[in-house]
């Protein structure tokens, strides 16, 4: 077999063909500059690419040398673009709140949404994720075959968080539309004119919830927005318009792409490894930590982006206060170093819960909870019901960017 003799300077990180299958390209990083710098396309900041395991973890874990509020520092195209200020200036400004604020204000925030994702609400929710799942299932099964992304994966998650918002189901195509471009301004891979069609999805959005928000004031009911526009911890203020539509968008997002990408994720997964589809297919009391290999393997969330606050060392390599870090969450979670045998999708791996998918630290993801109890729902369901699972003629495509990781479609057979 021919030796891979790629170099790291052989690869463009922001190439959209590497963005679709990066392993080899980490694995070299991991080995030879666990802190990178690379050209950026994006920012007239230092960029650095990090990728171990352990890295990670002490970044994540120091907010008061690696900030979380990097929308100025990428939002230099927004400051330089007249028509794209007249857009946004149609709506809210953006705030700082879940993904983009510090300690102590983001504990404010936090706080305050926690009530809204608790133990309790997420539990009352199982009955209606199980019958979306079979609903969903029953409307493909009997043709053996489906596109499991648009016929299932988008579905369950939007659907799932729609209930929860307490919004009308005949709106789904819109918070699909809206939820899709706040990604791509994230992932900042756009054109101009993607970036002006975005903008004009961001201001939909924002009018569409203010009404929502003002509509809950006058008349509460028993959902999420309800409990966001009702919140109040320890005397603190409640929530103005800004911050609401802000957390609302995050949880939007959270809510449905990320799952979104999990399932099919997972699915590809199941249709590439029958004997380790078969383990779980036995014996579903495996599904939990299914369902953790494959939030580990797949990382919806593939990176996220890190502001250095002051003069620091990091592994021997030296950042200056304004550099920005992009913290590779799905090249850790494959860090040998951490998980041996780490390109093996494996059920039964033992530490498969200690990947890095929901964050870690301060912003660990707070709508964790309800994204493995839809997965576990789901693949129990999918599971019991769809034998012999297979790819339909290799027939699978990534979407290339920089944040995210997600299938475009994924076309699967089976026998039922």
């Amino acid at each position: 077999m021919k030796k891979d003799t790629k170099q790291l300077s052989d690869y463009n990180f922001f190439d959209p063909q590497l963005l679709e299958c990066p392993y080899g390209f980490y694995k070299l990083a991991r080995e030879q500059a666990p802190i990178m710098e690379l050209p950026s396309p994006i920012t007239n900041a230092k960029l650095f690419l990090v990728t171990r395991y352990d890295l990670v973890i002490e970044i994540l874990k120091d907010t008061s040398v690696f900030s979380s509020n990097f929308s100025t520092l990428l939002a230099g195209k927004e400051e330089q673009d007249e028509e794209l200020q007249k857009i946004y200036a149609q709506g809210w400004p953006q705030v700082n709140t879940l993904l983009t604020a510090d300690p102590p204000e983001h504990e404010r925030f936090r706080a305050l949404v926690n009530k809204a994702f608790s133990a309790s609400r997420v539990n009352k929710m199982q009955g209606s994720i199980r019958q979306i799942v079979d609903e969903l299932i029953d409307s493909f099964i009997d043709k053996n075959s489906c596109e499991f992304v648009s016929e299932f994966a988008v579905p369950l998650p939007i659907r799932v968080i729609a209930d929860q918002l307490g919004v009308p189901q005949a709106d789904l195509p819109k918070f699909k539309r809206w939820s899709d471009a706040f990604i791509a301004r994230l992932g900042h891979m756009l054109s101009r004119e993607q970036e002006l069609e975005c903008a004009k999805d961001v201001v939909a959005f924002q009018h569409y919830f203010r009404d929502v928000i003002e509509s809950r004031q006058k008349e509460p009911k028993d959902d999420l927005i309800t409990d966001l526009v009702k919140a109040e911890v320890a005397g603190e203020r409640s929530l103005d318009t800004a911050e609401l539509l802000s957390i609302i968008q995050q949880i939007l997002v959270a809510g449905n792409e990320t799952v979104t990408s999990a399932l099919a994720g997972g699915m590809l997964l199941l249709a590439q490894n029958p004997e380790q589809t078969k383990l779980v297919q036995t014996d579903l009391s495996q599904v939990e930590n299914f369902v953790e290999e494959v939030l580990r393997m797949e990382s919806p969330t593939a990176g996220m982006w890190r502001v250095v606050k002051q003069d620091t060392k990091l592994a021997d390599v030296e950042l200056k206060a304004g550099s920005l870090l992009l913290v590779r969450f799905d090249a850790a979670n494959r860090d040998p170093a951490k998980f041996p045998d780490s390109e093996h999708f494996n059920v039964r791996r033992q530490n498969a819960s200690s990947h890095l998918s929901f964050g870690y630290g301060t912003h660990f993801c707070l709508g964790a909870m309800l994204a493995r109890k839809e997965m576990q729902i789901a693949y129990e369901q999918l599971l019991l019901r769809l034998k012999n699972i297979r790819l339909e003629q290799g027939n699978y495509q990534y979407i290339p960017n920089v944040l995210m990781r997600g299938l475009k479609h994924l076309c699967i057979e089976f026998t039922s």
